[in-house]
């Protein structure tokens, strides 16, 4: 309660944080790596860990749109102190809502089920004992049902996805222009919640991000706009000038960590990139060769659409 975020710069090619400018904002009030595993690739994993054991900081993987992921093998959310995937609408496999965490420490996940159970620690779970501050987040039977059923087809889906993927990404290569995210070395599987990539404009005579969009929409291609820059949120000004936050950090250290809020990578990647639904990915492969059709008849009348 009441950290303060300090936001690392994305990595231009794989959209990913840049595992390579972790380090120098680590500093004596660091507690937590959290790196996010952005559209279902895996963020460079071996960077995050050295980081982590080098100054003893915990590792909180964001693998909510990673389902069956994978660095050098090993399913992400696994790999560091623990992992946190997601059952929102709009993941790999969901129930509406509700979401999981796992993890090898024992009295973590004992601290986990106490909080989303009201405060009733599992000892305590037939009797009205409440051992901590909590919330009511259990998942329901029937959403429990609805995840099982689900499961029994993810490994097929996934691959389907993987398999789309990389036939879509090789045609898109072939469009100027358009540069679908890199994945690093170490990510042996992709679980492809977001088929991502940029928009350079320069490329479509100049056409803006909407114009694009717009234009491809009109194709049929679900293209969209990503995430805004997290780190510029109004909400997060809001919080820092919250009375509670200024009880708890002093004027000058709020002053030093706006100074350092300036990640212009991802203040680039938030201006160009572009994304599909997962969805789009568990089509037949025809379906592939009409999105890139569809972005290569844009490009076409580029000119004439950059008038309108």
């Amino acid at each position: 309660q009441h950290a303060l975020p300090v936001f690392v710069d994305s990595d231009i090619e794989t959209f990913q944080i840049d595992a390579r400018k972790i380090e120098p904002l680590v500093n004596e009030r660091t507690k937590a790596i959290i790196p996010v595993h952005l559209g279902g690739s895996a963020a460079d994993m071996d960077a995050v860990l050295a980081v982590a054991r080098k100054h003893n900081l915990l590792v909180i993987e964001d693998a909510c749109q990673a389902w069956l992921a994978q660095w050098r093998g090993r399913n992400v959310g696994r790999l560091g102190n623990c992992g946190c995937f997601s059952f929102q609408a709009s993941k790999n496999i969901n129930s509406g809502e509700g979401g999981a965490i796992i993890s090898d420490d024992q009295e973590f996940i004992e601290r986990c089920f106490g909080f989303h159970t009201q405060g009733r620690m599992r000892k305590f779970s037939n009797e009205f004992g409440y051992e901590m501050s909590g919330t009511n987040l259990r998942m329901t039977e029937f959403q429990a049902a609805v995840l099982l059923a689900q499961l029994k087809r993810l490994e097929a889906h996934t691959k389907k996805r993987e398999d789309n993927a990389a036939y879509l990404t090789s045609l898109l290569r072939e469009i100027p222009g358009v540069v679908p995210a890199r994945m690093y070395d170490g990510c042996t599987r992709n679980a492809y919640h977001l088929y991502m990539l940029r928009y350079e404009s320069g490329k479509f005579a100049g056409m803006t991000r909407e114009q694009f969009l717009k234009a491809v929409r009109a194709e049929g291609v679900p293209l969209s706009a990503g995430y805004g820059p997290l780190n510029k949120s109004p909400f997060l000004k809001s919080t820092l000038q919250s009375r509670g936050f200024r009880r708890l950090f002093s004027a000058e250290r709020i002053a030093r960590w706006e100074e350092q809020n300036h990640t212009p990578a991802n203040d680039r990647l938030t201006r160009e990139v572009c994304w599909l639904p997962q969805n789009c990915l568990l089509a037949e492969r025809s379906t592939m060769d009409q999105i890139a059709e569809g972005i290569l008849k844009v490009q076409e009348h580029a000119a004439e659409i950059a008038r309108v």
